[in-house]
């Protein structure tokens, strides 16, 4: 058994996780705005609620860059405090156990490879479509974390006037003055501008599907976020646009799914332990 957890800059989820099931979940809020000791002896506080002598490890996921030999947390996203945080070394001397930490966006690939769409392909990228843009990468059934694990990071690739980030996730939205819930509860009433963003986010996906396909050329890209909830409304226009790349064979091989599991991050930080 191991405790997998998935920390952004809202909530902790924990789980005991076995045999790629679940066991005694918990959610908690983050606390983003207190200290950066405050949070973790927070986190230290859950995880001893659930902790037993059948734990073998602790697998982490979090928002930012991580290095992930040492366990230290660089920078987290949405939490302020969590500058260069030694999280590997605080948890293995509290709980005399492994630790071992990742960015987000690799544990949902991890999650995927392991307990989702994914356990057919050795060769995957998981995009995650969210308030960011992020995608986890396995090649040869080993996760890529790139040297500073920044591998991955395609939102911020050059797209446009600016970058992927802000034409294929919620800020796309957010700069026609609507949300991704707003823009998807008015489409399904036949709204004609917001069915009209949908399909415009659509081919920017398309488009961002095509960078993959040029730098990774993937056997499956597992699509996965809140974003993905609209999938009906700007899946026309996605591969519209993925039909116009070049290399035709290519296109015909990749399969391009969506991610089902719920909490598919927890069970990936989960998969972490070796």
């Amino acid at each position: 058994m191991r405790i997998g957890i998935d920390i952004d800059g809202t909530s902790m989820r924990l789980g005991i996780v076995d045999g790629g099931q679940i066991f005694r979940k918990l959610v908690v809020p983050t606390k983003a705005e207190e200290s950066e000791h405050a949070i973790i002896d927070h986190l230290i506080e859950t995880i001893g609620t659930i902790i037993n002598s059948n734990i073998r490890g602790i697998g982490i996921g979090v928002s930012g860059i991580v290095k992930t030999g040492k366990g230290i947390i660089q920078d987290a996203i949405n939490i302020p405090s969590w500058k260069k945080v030694p999280l590997k070394d605080i948890l293995e001397k509290e709980f005399r156990i492994p630790v071992f930490v990742n960015n987000d966006s690799n544990c949902f690939a991890f999650g995927e490879r392991y307990y989702g769409e994914g356990t057919l392909y050795r060769d995957l990228v998981c995009v995650t479509l969210s308030i960011g843009v992020g995608a986890g990468i396995i090649i040869n059934n080993e996760l890529y974390n790139g040297y500073n694990t920044g591998a991955g990071e395609i939102g911020s690739l050059p797209y446009l006037y600016s970058d992927y980030e802000r034409y294929c996730g919620q800020k796309f939205f957010v700069r026609n003055n609507t949300t991704a819930k707003e823009a998807y509860e008015l489409a399904l009433q036949g709204d004609a501008k917001m069915l009209a963003l949908w399909n415009e986010l659509g081919e920017h996906i398309g488009n961002l599907m095509k960078t993959i396909l040029f730098t990774y050329d993937p056997q499956a890209i597992i699509l996965g976020g809140n974003i993905v909830k609209g999938y009906e409304l700007f899946a026309d226009n996605m591969y519209e646009s993925v039909y116009k790349f070049p290399f035709k064979e290519t296109v015909e091989r990749v399969k391009i799914l969506l991610s089902k599991r719920e909490d598919i991050n927890l069970l990936g930080a989960a998969a972490l332990v070796v």
